[in-house]
């Protein structure tokens, strides 16, 4: 399970990391109880449990997840507050429940199967909703001591800049997420500027109809405007991933989420802003920026294969 400010995805996955079932529902408004939350994972485990035997449920939650893995201790785009979501899925599945961190989740896929698979320093961050984020050292995953670690989305990048959903101003998903690349579009859109008219066009001239998936959609075709939009987040990204080298100095940098859809257009500008940005360049050994190999099924991926280390673990 990967469950994001605007999707509940699941998946069945193999001993490969192979998806071989997928489902997905909307996220409940956050205005609505965490159960709602919960209802709407235990319904779409319960779809996938009627065609394939499931063994456990790994749920990776775009939040803070305490470091015993049971509870969220709170989410920015949900509900959930101190929600010990582990022990109330289990009750209601009655199978083996793993939780942590989404950005845990994806980077321990990628780690394992993926971009990251044989390189035991790593950081990853997942463009989606917000920015999650998540460390590998020593080749196991770095959760922190309250198991917090990795919020590298809330890195106050512009103080005093746009608000952001966790309570800050100026945080780094503000300027280099989904959510930053749909605002800027609309923001373009509403303008009614001549280089906006193919982003106008492709929504019936309603400025609120643009998402990011459109926007990629329409640079991947040519559209100098989209191109320009997704520019501007790749350089955002690099510049936060150049403050992360100088911080933990890892030796690849992936790269995942929706956004990452974009491929080379987001990650282009993204390495020449980190190279611009990297602090001793030119006299240092640099990281690599490479995608997500699972994209933006990454999460719902090292979920599972989380939860059937734990599962072969309690069995022995």
């Amino acid at each position: 399970m990967d469950i994001g400010g605007t999707k509940v995805a699941a998946g069945v996955v193999d001993r490969a990391g192979r998806v071989r079932a997928r489902a997905r529902s909307e996220t409940p408004d956050r205005s609505k109880s965490p159960k709602a939350v919960e209802d709407t994972i235990t319904a779409v485990v319960d779809e996938l449990r009627r065609s394939y035997e499931v063994a456990a449920v790994g749920v990776g939650a775009a939040g803070f997840v305490d470091e015993a893995g049971a509870t969220v201790l709170f989410a920015p785009h949900l509900a959930w507050r101190g929600e010990p979501l582990r022990d109330r899925l289990r009750e209601r599945l009655g199978l083996t429940v793993v939780l942590d961190n989404d950005a845990n989740a994806a980077a321990w896929a990628e780690y394992r199967l993926g971009s990251a698979r044989g390189r035991r320093d790593v950081l990853c961050v997942t463009l989606g909703t917000g920015i999650g984020g998540a460390l590998i050292v020593g080749g196991a995953l770095y959760r922190g001591r309250y198991g917090t670690a990795g919020e590298f989305g809330h890195m106050v990048v512009m103080p005093g800049g746009h608000r952001c959903e966790c309570g800050n101003r100026g945080c780094w998903e503000q300027y280099a997420s989904g959510n930053a690349l749909v605002r800027e579009a609309r923001e373009l859109a509403r303008t009614d500027s001549p280089v906006a008219r193919q982003l106008l066009d492709a929504v019936a001239g309603d400025p609120d109809q643009v998402t990011g998936p459109l926007v990629t959609r329409l640079a991947l075709a040519g559209d100098p405007a989209a191109a320009e939009l997704l520019d501007d987040v790749g350089t955002w990204l690099g510049r936060g991933l150049a403050n992360l080298a100088a911080a933990f100095d890892p030796a690849l940098f992936v790269v995942g989420g929706g956004v990452s859809d974009a491929g080379d257009l987001l990650l282009g500008p993204a390495r020449l802003a980190f190279r611009r940005a990297l602090t001793g360049r030119g006299y240092r050994p640099e990281a690599s920026i490479v995608r997500a190999s699972f994209g933006n099924e990454a999460g719902l991926v090292g979920a599972a294969i989380l939860a059937r280390e734990a599962a072969l673990g309690a069995a022995g």
